[in-house]
Order: C-alpha cells, then structure tokens, then sequence
C-alpha cells in the first residue's frame, strides 16, 4: 500500500499510513490528547487510546475525534493486560510518568512497573517500536529520586526486548497545561518571587515540537535504539523567560528573590504536615534543575525544525492563547 505524504514526518522516513495501529498510553493527559487530535486530523483510522479510569475515557470521548480513537481501560502494570492491549500495533507510544509522587502512585510503580510490563509485552507482540517519553536529566545514578526512577525505566525498555527510541523533553508548553499556566499568571504579575531570583536554566519545547517528534520517531529505523535529548532552540534563565512572555502583555513584573535554601526547607514542612502537599521535594528539585542541552543532534535524528521560542510563547502564554479556541 501507497503511505500518503505527512509533513510531520522527517525526509526520507517513511510515514505511518492511516491503518497502521498506534497505541497511546497516558491518553487522557496533554500530550496524549494532543497526539491523538493530531493522529485524527490526519486522518489516522487506527488509534487506540489506553487509559486507567473510566474518567479518563470520559475525557478522551469527549474529544469527539473523528476518525474515534478505541479506548481500553487497562493495568499499566500487568504485561498480560499490555499485551492483550498492544497486539498488532505499529507503535507504542508510552506517556505514562509523573513528577510527584503521591500515596497512591509513587514513582517505581508509574516508571519502572510499567516499563517492565510494557517492554515484556511488546516483545511478546512483537511490537515494531516503542516510543517513551521521558525527562531532560533522568539517569538511573540520579540524587533525585524522581529522575533516577526515569533513568531505571529507560533502561528497560533499551535492553534489547522490543526496539524502543526515549526522548527526554524539559518544561513542554502548549497552552492547554499547567506549565503554560504558571507562566501565564507570572507574565501577567505586577510583581512575583521566584527561586533564586529565576536564576534556573529553562528550555521549554513547543508541544508541536514533541508531537512532531513522537511520530518521527514512531517509524525509526527497526531495531535501531535511541536516546535523545529533546529540547527547544533557546536555553535562558527562569528570569528571562518570565520578561519575555511578560513582553506579550506589555508588562513588566517586578521580579523578587527567594533564597532557594527558604524555599526548600517549606517544601519540606509541607511534606511533614500534609498528606498530599502541593510540591514534593523530588519535584522541587526537578522544577529547580538547570536545563541546557543541544537539541541538533535530536533534530538530525527525527529531521525536526523547532518552533522559535517567541512563536510558542505567542501561541500558548501570551494574551493569542486566552483567546477561544476555535
């Protein structure tokens, strides 16, 4: 069969056709429905959304994607259930992860058990390509307990059961998220602390970027395994990122410090008194984490061209994306 041209896919790679069956778990979050909507735009007839509640399918039907993805209610965990869920798929597309930790679901389980689960699974489906979708700084020697979780996982799925291609993403915008609304409300402050007066490394990725990158690397070469680090065009402080989305709104927020050791310590008094406190530790020191990488080498590989910083900042912070969506 003829595939038809896609112009999210990189040259010379061959792009998925509209019945090549892709398996999106974590569907029901940002990047998931995005990809899905994407999938459906073009047309795509086989999409299958895999998701653990029936509040997240809710969430998927209320898309109302045409063609209609298939959503199955499945145990990450369980490599029976995966199995059953992922038979005959082009690609796995592998969304689940978190970066606090609650008392329901604490890092081994959302990383390393269903990374087992799903490189068991696909090897026993013989699966074509696992794509997974991880953090910037994630190594299984990692201090944070967040990242090492992330750097375990990735390595079970490179151990050479189903061919598996990880992309490490920093801070993702896309409007429709709590990234893009934390810098929204930043921008548009009269005035704000931030930690270590925004001193910490940032280089946010446009959501388009990454979905480009999901479906480039969906169709990577078999058995070729790859790790990249995927990042936006322009690595800048906190503190700039803030003055140019607050650029958008013709403002200019007065920008105070708070000492990063202050801010620690009340994260942890959070977690002393409360059961589910807003910030973690692990994640603190995510958020908190300087991000700078070279994205060329992932662009090469995928044949992406990232969106420039001010497009995205226009498109998903800046005042265009409080705008109703048509």
């Amino acid at each position: 069969m003829d595939r038809p041209s896609d112009p999210t896919a990189p040259p010379d790679t061959p792009s998925l056709a509209p019945d090549d069956l892709v398996v999106v778990t974590g569907a029901n979050g940002q990047l998931g429905r995005a990809l899905l909507t994407s999938l459906a735009s073009q047309g795509h007839r086989a999409l299958r959304a895999l998701v653990r509640s029936e509040r997240a399918r809710t969430t998927i039907e209320s898309l109302a994607l045409q063609p209609a993805p298939e959503t199955r209610i499945v145990d990450y965990t369980s490599p029976t259930e995966m199995e059953q869920a992922i038979t005959g798929a082009r690609a796995v597309v592998h969304l689940v992860g978190i970066i606090k930790e609650t008392p329901d679901t604490r890092y081994v389980e959302a990383h390393e058990q269903t990374c087992h689960a799903l490189a068991l699974a696909a090897s026993r489906a013989d699966v074509p390509r696992i794509v997974y979708l991880s953090i910037l700084g994630a190594a299984s020697d990692s201090a944070n307990a967040c990242l090492a979780s992330k750097g375990r996982a990735e390595a079970m799925l490179l151990d050479d059961r189903a061919p598996a291609t990880i992309l490490r993403v920093p801070m993702v915008l896309g409007g429709d998220d709590p990234a893009s609304a934390s810098l929204r409300r930043q921008a548009r402050a009269s005035s704000l602390w931030l930690v270590g007066g925004g001193r910490t490394l940032q280089q946010p990725i446009d959501a388009r970027d990454v979905i480009r990158a999901i479906l480039a690397a969906c169709t990577a070469a078999p058995g070729h395994d790859l790790a990249l680090d995927a990042a936006g065009p322009e690595c800048l402080s906190h503190r700039s990122l803030v003055l140019r989305a607050a650029h958008l709104y013709d403002n200019e927020p007065r920008i105070r410090s708070l000492p990063a050791s202050l801010a620690r310590a009340g994260v942890r008094v959070l977690e002393t008194v409360l059961r589910r406190p807003p910030v973690t530790s692990a994640m603190f020191d995510i958020l908190q984490h300087d991000d700078r990488t070279d994205p060329r080498v992932c662009c090469e590989k995928l044949g992406l061209a990232l969106t420039p910083l001010d497009v995205t900042l226009a498109d998903h912070v800046g005042p265009r994306s409080e705008q109703p969506r048509v």
